[in-house]
């Protein structure tokens, strides 16, 4: 652990391409609709375009600099940031601190949707400046929309092969990508450098305390910092200096084009934009086409960034038991590159169904941004634990910094309120993402409620008469059960019941094993307790939130580490191999539950325990979700009894 944070802190050109290629995507691409999405079809005036810019760096300052780049970077888990990364570091302070995280998360997956189709509808858009492109590439027509797709299903289909190859270009097209945002805004400062007044605070505050309705345009004003929350969660793939250190260059590029953009704008003398977009109209003619390419590049790696963020966000709700277990797969040997089929199509579909809804980035700039204002707000409030528990900062400026961002984020808030009534749609699939989180994780505490432990020690002298009682056929050699108790003495009764109950399961070794998620992502650790001479065995598997459960692989390393050290005397045993097999005979014995129809529910835990084993069957069984090779498993049934009817009045009919 301590070499890979070692790593993650070197700060060389490699480090920062990768930072540049990975971090920046979202909120790099900001420009290509941000202050287009402010002016919009209003008449263009000073206090407008001004205001705008002006709202946009000052937003960049605090919401970004402040708030993610220097305050929030720090609350780091071993390296790894993100809503959940977070979770882990202050879910001991607070009982309830579960629900901002579900709601950031859920957020956080919703609008990130939205990402992939505006960005890349705004760079195909930007082919209608060509010449000779302009009656073909029409923004919302059958052309652009049926790119706009291809590109996208694209993306998507190669999820699956990994992002190794492509990755490696990522970190160059964004450093010419930000170079290209430089220079482009800089020539028009450079040949209206009155611009640059338009960066005093005073413009902002005439446009949202002044302008007519000003204040609403705060919701097209949040679109230059949508990424800053995909910003933190990214933070484990590049590490904080790299982070803090390209950051600059970024912040520079961006402020660049933007104030570029407002040179344009006022400078053209027009009445209204009248659906021009000023990133493209401003680039120089020879270059717009190049330039258009490397804009659909950089929205790519955006889309990119947004779709590997959403897996690893998956991922981590599913080993903190706030999703249910499906199928993840490792495309590549790059650590942390994951790839979730089913999360996969989900985004596609939720992305194809984005561009043929609203058709147009304009559109979709009308509709982007509510969601990240809640999850930003999440941040803020657990951050204000991590800050106030964690690093013990004095509580009355830990107060001061939440006030400040409270009053920025809620502000953001209310103007994107203004959006609820063009993405109604939205409300369907964060109520989605939402009700499964909550479910998952609150009937599993239910459901834990009722796991009952008892004293494995008075049972050791029965385990020993069972495994030598040659009249009961041996079931394995090696008997291995999955048990939730962290500690040596304590077993589930329900697994004590499964060894002696019915037909008696008779073994050479009884092995416990507990897989404990630890608050650090990359822990990979086991101790060993041995409860009765190579007869009963616990073992506690310590493995980190970001790591995927491979039990059997785990299990079989720990046993051959055991018999090549000669400890607990397995070496001198048989273990179960003959000549025509030389594979040990291992067992794993998988309890799954079910609900029992004995059951009388109130209405929310019915609707709790109902749905989640509802999604239990939609999800992984037990045994691939631990990495269990089938052959090797046994799975047994059990009910489960929360609340057994009561009273049942049964009468006899004694006529007959």
């Amino acid at each position: 652990m301590r070499s890979n944070q070692q790593h993650l802190s070197r700060v060389t050109i490699a480090s920062l391409l990768v930072a540049l290629g990975i971090i920046y995507g979202d909120i790099g691409t900001s420009p290509l609709y941000a202050l287009r999405a402010v002016v919009g079809e209003r008449a263009i005036d000073e206090v407008l375009v001004y205001g705008g810019v002006s709202s946009i760096f000052w937003t960049l300052v605090f919401q970004t600099t402040i708030k993610y780049i220097w305050l929030t970077l720090k609350a780091d888990n071993q390296g790894e940031g993100g809503v959940f990364s977070l979770y882990a570091l202050v879910k001991r302070y607070g009982k309830y601190l579960v629900i901002p995280t579900i709601l950031g998360a859920t957020t956080l997956l919703a609008d990130g949707i939205i990402t992939p189709p505006i960005s890349v509808a705004s760079a195909i858009e930007g082919l209608n400046t060509v010449k000779g492109l302009e009656h073909t590439i029409v923004p919302g027509n059958a052309m652009t929309t049926g790119i706009v797709i291809v590109i996208l299903s694209a993306l998507f289909f190669f999820q699956r092969f990994g992002t190794q190859l492509i990755g490696k270009t990522f970190g160059p097209i964004m450093a010419v990508w930000f170079a290209m945002l430089l220079v482009v805004g800089g020539i028009n400062i450079y040949k209206y450098p009155d611009v640059l007044k338009a960066l005093s605070p005073h413009y902002a505050y005439e446009l949202i305390v002044k302008y007519p309705k000003g204040f609403w345009l705060l919701g097209s004003v949040f679109l230059c910092t949508t990424g800053a929350e995909a910003l933190y969660s990214d933070l484990g793939h590049c590490g904080i200096k790299n982070i803090r250190i390209t950051w600059v260059f970024v912040k520079i590029s961006l402020v660049a084009n933007y104030l570029g953009q407002a040179a344009w704008i006022m400078h053209r003398n027009i009445p209204v934009l009248n659906g021009a977009n000023p990133f493209f109209e401003m680039v120089p003619g020879w270059f717009l086409l190049p330039g258009i390419l490397i804009a659909t590049a950089a929205t790519i790696i955006a889309s990119q960034a947004l779709i590997s963020g959403s897996f690893t966000l998956i991922s981590e709700a599913m080993n903190l038991n706030f999703w249910p277990r499906v199928t993840v797969r490792q495309p590549t040997d790059i650590k942390g590159q994951i790839y979730i089929p089913s999360v996969n199509i989900i985004l596609w579909l939720g992305c194809i169904l984005m561009i043929l809804y609203f058709r147009t980035s304009s559109h979709m700039e009308a509709a982007y941004g509510f969601s990240i204002t809640i999850a930003m707000m999440m941040t803020t409030f657990l951050l204000s634990y991590y800050l106030l528990y964690r690093r013990k900062w004095n509580k009355f400026l830990v107060s001061g910094i939440v006030l400040i961002f409270a009053v920025i984020e809620i502000s953001f808030f209310i103007a994107n309120t203004a959006k609820i009534k063009e993405r109604w749609m939205f409300l369907f699939f964060e109520l989605f993402i939402f009700s499964t989180m909550y479910i998952w994780y609150y009937a599993r505490k239910i459901n834990n409620r009722f796991v009952k432990f008892v004293d494995i020690g008075k049972y050791i002298p029965l385990l020993r008469d069972l495994s030598e009682d040659d009249s009961i056929p041996k079931t394995a050699t090696h008997l291995i059960y999955l048990t939730k108790a962290n500690n040596r003495v304590h077993i589930e009764e329900k697994i004590m019941k499964s060894i002696f109950s019915k037909k008696p399961k008779r073994a050479d070794v009884y092995w416990f094993v507990h897989v404990h998620r630890t608050e650090e992502p990359y822990t990979r650790t086991y101790d060993v307790s041995e409860l009765s001479d190579d007869k009963v065995i616990k073992i506690n598997i310590h493995l980190g939130f970001r790591l995927q459960p491979r039990t059997e692989l785990h299990f079989k390393k720990i046993v051959r580490e055991l018999v090549a050290n000669k400890e607990l005397n397995l070496h001198i045993r048989p273990d179960g191999s003959t000549r025509y097999n030389t594979e040990p005979d291992f067992k794993f014995v998988v309890i799954e539950k079910f609900l029992s129809v004995e059951n009388e529910f109130t209405l929310r835990e019915g609707i709790l325990l109902n749905s989640y084993f509802f999604l239990k069957n939609l999800g992984l069984s037990d045994e691939k979700a631990f990495g269990l090779d089938k052959s090797d498993v046994i799975v047994e049934q059990t009910a489960l009894v929360y609340n057994p009817t009561q009273n049942i009045e049964l009468t006899r009919n004694k006529n007959i």
